[in-house]
């Protein structure tokens, strides 16, 4: 389907949309900061909060309305083939050493991680003076060594990285709830994504990533089961479909002792590791040929609770991948080398239980956890670098565990979803809340940003994906549209990497692909 009759086709599904009367709406006082502007055009004038439907991501000006869902593989962030990354005679956590590991971010092993990110972990941006703001709080997409990542490919508009960090800020506006309009409605003309596939398993489906290249996708769940499926082929999907069962590629039982909670893929689609509730990660090697796991994996045990959230970063210094990974137990965030498949370093911060984690490239990342924060990670500082409460409780500073949370492309604004059904959009380099909203009725399990940052997806515990327009001025209501609905809790959503589809996960047993069918 050509991408621009899609796009047409996507906001078709918002037509009558109801929200929420206006007098009822308190308005949110911003700075018009054009450090703020998320979707700005190179040269423009145009404003975070008002996002005009003219923003360009891609390579090229997507001109009006439209969205470029290749944005993220269209100018090929990862298209390099790294030699393989084989991890045989994979040493012991004693026997590693900061030696052993040529890269400038490997500053401090394992052994002595507490010590050496005890300042990290108790910065707090008051205490902090001007000119330590400016050289501690650098939010840029640069990648690890030094140089702008292949995110420079992106227009952004402004090349500055550094942060407006401002007091903390409260938001007193009331959270906007929007009345979602299920797929199923009276309008005949509005287009609905039908259930494509649905991989049927025995226990509740946790998680399911697409691989970087988009033709398959890695499914795990409560049956300790990893399968690999066939991504189908579209062209001839229509709204009368029949779903049927995927094409399973690859299928392990047992592969963990446990539930697997969570999986990831490397960026370039070589490596998958997986996490579990027996307390271990497993890393392993993946050919995309045979689509199938290759040689002996690496187990690591350094987590003491279940592994809750996976993410690759790429270190571009020397072309390998870090692992980081997160969960209950100690609440620790270890990175994980894994040319060599050895930690070796543990970050300190969070109080309650780590579920969450997102990296947009380079050498940043954030956590959301348990104890209600939102922590801001650059692994050239090997430490936290800013830390946050999304306010989901208007009049308060009050937030809720964050449940799930993901960064736009440009690095700019961040979305938490929290366990109290909030969401909470957050503007990075002013330093505060754009707004709260409830598209969900419950714990709001997983968000993700499409790729170019039109469109959010969000699942929730009310068995409900929601997909939500973020075209137009982000501080008033934003319109909502149930897309896909499950007979059990959503535990994930996952956009595909370059096709108007979506992968989503349940307590129901199933893990089902969606699309919207080309007229």
């Amino acid at each position: 389907m050509d991408h621009a009759a899609a796009m047409r086709r996507l906001e078709a599904l918002f037509t009558d949309v109801k929200l929420d009367k206006p007098e009822t709406i308190v308005k949110v006082e911003t700075k018009r900061d054009s450090k703020c502007d998320v979707h700005k055009k190179n040269g423009s004038t145009s404003n975070l909060f008002t996002n005009k439907r003219t923003r360009s991501y891609g390579s090229s000006n997507i001109g009006s309305r439209r969205e470029s869902m290749p944005a993220l593989n269209s100018h090929k962030i990862y298209d390099r083939r790294r030699g393989s990354l084989g991890l045989p005679n994979t040493p012991s956590k004693r026997d590693a050493h900061p030696s052993d590991f040529p890269t400038s971010l490997r500053k401090h092993p394992l052994a002595s991680s507490t010590s050496s990110l005890s300042y990290a972990s108790n910065l707090r941006r008051d205490s902090l003076s001007s000119s330590s703001k400016q050289s501690l709080y650098r939010f840029s997409t640069d990648s690890l060594n030094g140089k702008r990542n292949s995110w420079g490919a992106i227009s952004r508009g402004s090349s500055e990285s550094d942060v407006a960090i401002g007091d903390r800020w409260e938001d007193k506006s009331t959270p906007r709830n929007v009345e979602v309009d299920n797929t199923e409605d009276n309008n005949p003309a509005r287009p609905k994504f039908v259930a494509v596939t649905a991989l049927e398993d025995v226990q509740a489906v946790r998680c399911a990533e697409f691989h970087p290249g988009g033709q398959l996708y890695a499914v795990g769940s409560n049956s300790k089961t990893l399968r690999i499926c066939a991504y189908p082929k579209m062209s001839d999907l229509r709204e009368n479909h029949q779903t049927y069962q995927p094409t399973v590629l690859f299928k392990r039982t047992k592969h963990h002792k446990g539930s697997i909670y969570c999986l990831a893929w490397s960026p370039v689609g070589d490596l998958m590791a997986t996490g579990s509730n027996d307390k271990t990660v497993k890393l392993m090697r993946f050919n995309s040929d045979t689509s199938n796991l290759e040689g002996e994996e690496v187990e690591l045990s350094m987590h003491d609770g279940t592994i809750r959230d996976l993410c690759f970063l790429e270190d571009t210094s020397n072309k390998s991948s870090l692992l980081i990974s997160g969960g209950a137990g100690d609440c620790k965030i270890y990175v994980t080398d894994c040319a060599t498949g050895t930690p070796y370093q543990a970050l300190s911060g969070h109080s309650g239980h780590v579920l969450s984690l997102y990296t947009w490239g380079g050498a940043m990342f954030v956590s959301g956890s348990h104890d209600k924060t939102v922590r801001f990670w650059d692994l050239r500082t090997t430490g936290c670098v800013n830390m946050v409460t999304p306010i989901t409780s208007a009049g308060t500073r009050q937030g809720s565990p964050v449940a799930s949370l993901c960064v736009d492309p440009s690095g700019r604004l961040l979305v938490s979803g929290h366990e109290d059904s909030s969401c909470v959009l957050y503007d990075i380099r002013g330093g505060r809340n754009i707004q709260c909203f409830k598209p969900h009725t419950s714990d709001i399990r997983s968000i993700r940003f499409s790729p170019s940052a039109y469109y959010l997806l969000s699942g929730g515990y009310d068995n409900k994906m929601v997909l939500t327009d973020l075209q137009g001025d982000l501080t008033l209501p934003l319109p909502s549209v149930v897309v896909a609905q499950h007979e059990d809790k959503v535990i994930s959503g996952r956009w595909h990497p370059s096709e108007f589809s979506f992968l989503s996960t349940s307590a129901d047993k199933t893990a089902t692909l969606w699309a919207l069918p080309p007229i």
